[in-house]
């Protein structure tokens, strides 16, 4: 595992994007806070810039360095939940900015994952997340499933898990406003 993180932060550090398994299930991944390498991944999925991508952290203490406000409420949904979810909140900043929602929101997703949370400790940035697929296909559940064209995109494809058929959740996703509100979107 550890070789295959080295080799995924050299290539992340040079603004390419990955292949990589997550908590949920096989992503395309590059540098948050890098607009040329967000431009890649639109691109590849052939997905207009305008449907914003998710990104991952390590760890919720973070979350002040990529968003304005951390709602209350954040901290007891990520104490009590159990599964993967990506939280959607408002006055997204440090990111790169075709990254984020015209509205000024961005989707993160706190990861429990072994290997996303090593590569993330050593990245020491956030990642981008989105399905290993071309926008408007179903999204593959296990490795075997992701096309030759995603494949043949990417700059490197993480040799871990490959072999896993396990079937992963997707996360759930919920907006929240600055005053805590907050709407589900998928359970």
């Amino acid at each position: 595992m550890q070789q295959e993180i080295t080799n995924a932060i050299e290539v992340l550090n040079k603004g390419g994007i990955i292949l990589y398994p997550t908590d949920t299930i096989w992503g395309i991944g590059c540098d948050a806070t890098n607009e040329e390498a967000v431009r890649k991944i639109y691109k590849l999925k052939q997905r207009n810039d305008s449907k914003a991508m998710l990104v991952l952290l390590n760890n919720p203490n973070r979350l002040g360095q990529y968003v304005s406000e951390v709602p209350d409420v954040v901290w007891d949904l990520l104490e009590v939940n159990d599964k993967p979810m990506t939280v959607i909140y408002s006055g997204a900043k440090n990111l790169a900015k075709n990254l984020i929602s015209e509205d000024g929101s961005i989707g993160i997703r706190i990861v429990r994952d072994e290997f996303c949370d090593k590569l993330l400790s050593r990245f020491k940035k956030p990642l981008v997340s989105t399905s290993a697929n071309i926008s408007g296909n179903p999204s593959p559940a296990i490795f075997d499933e992701i096309s030759d064209e995603i494949k043949e995109g990417v700059d490197y494809i993480v040799n871990w898990r490959q072999d896993d058929l396990t079937i992963r959740p997707a996360s759930s996703i919920i907006k929240i406003d600055g005053n805590g509100r907050f709407q589900i979107i998928r359970k």
